[in-house]
């Protein structure tokens, strides 16, 4: 089955059920969202009411809610703990996230594995791990995204992944969220992207992929700068990152896109998701988008 939806909004009012009516109005059959701004910690109570009657329309539609995925908060850096209090900080903001997801019935949680800003990629993922044992966790599994490579960050490299699951006592709850400007960014010829998949296979292993953000790149390959592109409109390209979506070994993985919004206001995804169904690349997409009432 193709899930397919994007990224969405989550305020305090409508909640899941606003995130909801987002994703349906982009005709998504999944969607993926932050449970506050990304940038802070401001977080407010999560109601019961609004999560339950979300669930009762998501059974209607015959949405998989345990499809459905939460994006950890940029804030939060395990890599780093050169200053403790800070390093503390985001285990325990990242436990609190994890509560949340608990609270919504969420079972995947995409995480930046962070930056180790100078302190080394042997310290970083030895500390990314050790955040991870620390945290109270019996239901949410925290798929780590891999990263375009962009100053310090740990992620860019299949093998960096890897050794982060290694020391991680609960295999089960740990997994990857693979991004496909990101590895793009990071050097990965995606050209053929089953043989791509063969590489993964052998380092980490294909079960452990619990998401996939189809985003195309604004730079060439290798160039290590992470800038999402429109669908079809980057260095990725719209054929490749079709066939991404529709292999049938990621068959039943969501695809979420994180396409940025066109002149930053308005959003792209229910033009950009038609187009994935139609599986034609529409020249015209950015100027539909413009002028959408």
């Amino acid at each position: 089955m193709l899930l397919l939806g994007s990224h969405v909004g989550f305020n305090k009012n409508d909640q899941l059920l606003g995130s909801l009516n987002e994703a349906l109005s982009y005709g998504a059959n999944t969607f993926m969202f932050y449970t506050g701004a990304p940038q802070n910690t401001r977080r407010y109570p999560i109601e019961d009411g609004l999560t339950l009657e979300a669930m009762k329309i998501m059974k209607e539609e015959g949405i998989d809610y345990s499809k459905v995925v939460v994006h950890a908060p940029y804030i939060v850096n395990l890599a780093n703990d050169g200053d403790p209090e800070k390093y503390q900080f985001s285990v325990n903001f990242l436990q609190e996230e994890i509560e949340r997801c608990k609270l919504l019935g969420i079972t995947k949680l995409v995480l930046h594995p962070g930056s180790h800003v100078g302190l080394g990629m042997d310290r970083a993922i030895s500390n990314i791990a050790n955040a991870i044992n620390m945290i109270s966790n019996d239901s949410v599994v925290i798929l780590l995204e891999t990263m375009a490579g962009k100053g310090t960050e740990v992620g860019s490299k299949l093998e960096e992944i890897k050794q982060i699951i290694d020391l991680v006592d609960n295999k089960d709850l740990i997994g990857v969220c693979l991004d496909t400007c990101h590895l793009s960014d990071a050097g990965y010829d995606l050209s053929d992207f089953n043989k791509f998949l063969d590489l993964f296979d052998s380092i980490i292993g294909l079960n452990k992929i619990g998401c996939v953000h189809v985003n195309d790149s604004k730079n060439e390959n290798g160039a290590h700068k992470d800038r999402h592109e429109n669908f079809g409109y980057g260095h990725v390209g719209f054929d490749l990152l079709v066939s991404v979506i529709y292999n049938e070994r990621l068959e039943n993985i969501p695809k979420i896109l994180e396409t940025p919004y066109v002149d930053r206001e308005y959003p792209p995804y229910k033009y950009e998701i038609e187009m994935i169904k139609n599986k034609k690349f529409d020249e015209n997409l950015i100027d539909k988008i413009r002028n959408q009432k």
